[in-house]
């Protein structure tokens, strides 16, 4: 309930949106309050499920392929489908829409012939599967690191820039990982503030060596820092998501004005029978109804909308564990704008 939370609570979600590894001395400044009252409020959120830093990973960065599957089956079947899809490693935001019969997926593939395996043989063969639409994300507007969260909250510029890390350029790839690199990222996709101490002891590195790897895996792109958000501490309701057809000529200014709308969790230009996607998170029907009339309906060229209301979340970005994220996450990790 959002009365469980209060204005500080949302603050400190928003102070760690901008820098999630910020040392809880520096919130406490800017905020206002004392290092013990964040240290407590931070342990009292994350142990009840409601605010966690967490490490996302760009599967593009290691060039892997990004997939939005629409898989239909029988009503019957689909609990079963979902979760056999959930267990599968390479999936992430497995959810029931359109009352049951249909389950939306995301899947990383990383290879062209991975990809041919996933599509042409493994689903289609799945029983009781009718059908399996597939859409590639050919580029993010919004997502991963460009948090609902930063739409939502309530600092001003002022603090956001006292707070905000130093930015670091851009290497290009490709970047390789060894094992120390996964053992570091599967420590950060748990704990996004795990101290360079237990890092060390993880990787076998020193905090030293685990500092400067975790530098270059941002600047790489490969790395970043998200929050896994409670979506009722700023009065969200379900996620809603949107495919829609746009002429190709405005593709770019409509997804760019999508990005901009404070309902927009991701939006990404993609292949398949609609070329735009976008999942909304809404405080309930009636503010859906007033976006979809008033914000959608002012995008260029759009020739074909449909709409999916989640009703069950099966698996979430890197967890397998959790309820809908409409209801306790605004922001799928995996995603990354470039």
């Amino acid at each position: 309930m959002e009365s469980d939370f209060d204005e500080l609570d949302r603050r400190l979600a928003h102070a760690l949106q901008i820098n999630g590894r910020a040392p809880f001395s520096t919130i406490a400044e800017v905020l206002g309050v004392s290092d013990r009252t964040i240290a407590r409020r931070y342990a009292r959120l994350r142990s009840a499920g409601a605010l966690r830093v967490l490490g996302g990973v760009d599967p593009t960065a290691l060039g892997a392929v990004l997939w939005f599957l629409r898989v239909r089956c029988a009503p019957t079947a689909s609990v079963q489908v979902a979760e056999a899809l959930a267990r599968r490693p390479d999936t992430s935001w497995v959810s029931l829409t359109s009352g049951g019969t249909e389950i939306t997926c995301t899947v990383r593939t990383e290879s062209e012939t991975d990809s041919e395996t996933l599509l042409l043989a493994k689903l289609p063969r799945t029983p009781r599967v009718e059908g399996v639409t597939a859409h590639s994300v050919l580029h993010a507007f919004y997502g991963g690191p460009d948090s609902l969260v930063a739409k939502l909250g309530s600092l001003d510029e002022e603090t956001i820039a006292r707070l905000r890390p130093h930015p670091v350029p851009h290497r290009p790839g490709p970047v390789r990982l060894d094992d120390g690199d996964r053992k570091l990222l599967a420590a950060l996709a748990t704990d996004g503030r795990t101290e360079l101490g237990r890092l060390a002891a993880v990787t076998g590195w020193s905090p030293t060596t685990v500092r400067r790897r975790m530098t270059e895996l941002r600047e790489y792109g490969v790395l970043y820092l998200d929050i896994d958000v409670d979506g009722s501490l700023f009065g969200l309701g379900p996620r809603t998501l949107l495919w829609l057809s746009v002429a190709p000529k405005h593709l770019e200014e409509a997804g760019a004005a999508l990005a901009g709308h404070p309902e927009i969790a991701f939006a990404a230009a993609t292949t398949g029978p609609t070329n735009l996607y976008a999942s909304v998170v809404c405080a309930n029907q009636r503010e859906l109804y007033r976006y979809l009339t008033t914000r959608v309906a002012t995008l260029p060229a759009v020739t074909h909308i449909e709409t999916a209301p989640v009703i069950k979340t099966v698996k979430r970005a890197a967890k397998t564990r959790g309820p809908d994220p409409g209801e306790t996450t605004v922001s799928p990790m995996w995603h990354r704008r470039r």
